[in-house]
């Protein structure tokens, strides 16, 4: 005699089935990026703290008719960079970034003066090109950029001689490493930066030297990632 399976058994096999199959088809809908998530994915935002070295230049302006060696000798000091970066793939990224910092210009001579200081605020604007390594070393992955903008130079009210706002053109690379920390929208960024550009004067017949210099940047912070 033939044992017929009770209907409640079969609805039982049938309902389990049912869950084997809905089980990675729901993971699969899950784990779905929308094009929205996809894009955040790409872009991050991070903060350094940043410290100034400053390189010393001379050269030769017109002073009281006279041409005359002027050496302009910047502060070191602290600053701060954030940058916003869109990576398309570990090799193809952009960035921008702002970095400010303040500090003091030291002009040997100054005009009539034997010396003077120009307390300035520094801000940076730049555009680059950012490139990381495929894997990881050593638990972080390493990055490179480079790229253009603009240094405006802003004398203080009080300690900036009167001059009047300059804008520079700079140019920068920087090499780095970064790792994320806790979960992947955040992580730690270390990276040594130089920018170059020519040496602020502005607008002053005594204080233009036409000599371009360099400013080394040394930072760590953090990033998030959306």
């Amino acid at each position: 005699m033939l044992n017929v399976p009770r209907p409640s058994c079969v609805r039982s096999v049938l309902f389990c089935l049912l869950l084997a199959v809905a089980a990675p088809t729901a993971k699969a809908q899950s784990t779905l990026q929308t094009p929205l998530d996809k894009q955040l994915a790409r872009i991050d935002f991070g903060i350094l703290g940043v410290g100034i070295f400053n390189k010393d230049s001379s050269g030769t302006a017109i002073v009281n008719g006279k041409p005359t060696t002027v050496h302009i000798s910047p502060g070191d000091t602290a600053g701060a960079q954030l940058t916003l970066r869109y990576t398309i793939s570990p090799y193809v990224g952009f960035e921008g970034n702002y970095g400010y910092a303040r500090y003091v210009d030291t002009f040997t001579p100054f005009g009539a003066q034997a010396t003077a200081g120009v307390q300035q605020n520094a801000s940076e604007y730049s555009l680059g090109y950012v490139a990381h390594t495929r894997e990881k070393h050593h638990g972080v992955t390493p990055f490179i950029s480079g790229g253009a903008g603009t240094m405006v130079f802003r004398p203080t009210p009080g300690g900036g001689e009167a001059l009047p706002n300059q804008a520079r053109a700079v140019y920068y690379y920087s090499i780095g490493a970064e790792t994320n920390v806790f979960s992947p929208h955040f992580g730690l960024r270390g990276q040594f930066r130089q920018i170059f550009f020519l040496a602020p004067d502005f607008e002053t017949n005594y204080l233009t030297i036409l000599q371009h210099t360099t400013t080394f940047e040394p930072g760590f912070g953090f990033f998030i990632r959306f």
